[in-house]
């Protein structure tokens, strides 16, 4: 498939952030554990936060996005639970588009996100530690009502036609906390590329890879390769970021 030569540009979004009840297993998405890491209160899962980013471009250009587009988040700034985002489309000549995520008040963003139309070939993986391979159902915490359960629905979604495009990093942190991670530990970051339709009920087999590990501001991260196939198809890539061992 060629990639679509234009879009129509994306709008903006306002919503009011919230965890979900999953994340609680990881203690930096609840008041104690934020807590006893040094921040205020409960930081909301950033597969939380980019559900409400990929609202957008899945709103603006549909299920050709959700099939072949793709994204690039990086979560600059905590964003904590209650917080009010604002999600903004910002200009971008390089053929993608910016979206900007503010809260609490503050002009500099807390979520930058570059979403394109067409995501292109499935990467191989890189060397590195392989990980166990999963088989998760798309249904319930990896299904198409992943936005709607944090707050923010979309119709294109509860037609159930596609799993929401949450899930793909969803799936990879699923593989972070059970298999990387030690203790509290935060997602920093995402390429995620779409390469086939998804639609719920979908058995997807997890296959990942930690390509990277070093020592960051806040402690150990580590750099996964992740492909997510159903029925043998790859119908999701990522290159997944996170801290997983905090100071």
């Amino acid at each position: 498939m060629s990639a679509p030569a234009s879009h129509p540009p994306l709008g903006s979004h306002h919503v009011v952030a919230r965890n979900l009840a999953e994340h609680a297993r990881n203690p930096i998405h609840t008041d104690a554990g934020a807590q006893a890491a040094g921040f205020p209160r409960a930081i909301v899962a950033g597969v939380t936060t980019y559900a409400y980013v990929a609202n957008i471009p899945a709103r603006d250009w549909g299920t050709e996005w959700l099939d072949h587009g793709g994204a690039e988040v990086r979560f600059r700034q905590p964003v904590f639970d209650g917080d009010t985002l604002t999600i903004t489309s910002v200009d971008d000549d390089s053929g993608t588009q910016q979206l900007h995520v503010t809260a609490r008040g503050n002009e500099q963003p807390c979520v930058i996100c570059s979403v394109t139309p067409y995501a292109g070939d499935v990467p191989p993986l890189r060397p590195g530690e392989d990980l166990p391979s999963v088989t998760r159902a798309l249904t319930g915490e990896f299904g198409a009502d992943y936005a709607a359960r944090a707050g923010d629905p979309l119709e294109l979604f509860t037609t159930a036609v596609r799993v929401h495009p949450a899930v793909w990093p969803a799936l990879a942190n699923d593989m972070v906390h059970n298999h990387v991670a030690r203790g509290s530990w935060i997602h920093t970051r995402s390429i995620i590329r779409h390469h086939h339709p998804a639609r719920p009920g979908d058995e997807a087999t997890v296959i990942a890879r930690v390509v990277d590990r070093r020592d960051g501001a806040l402690g150990e991260r580590a750099l996964l390769d992740v492909h997510i196939a159903v029925d043998d198809i790859v119908v999701a890539s990522l290159e997944h970021e996170a801290y997983v061992a905090l100071r």
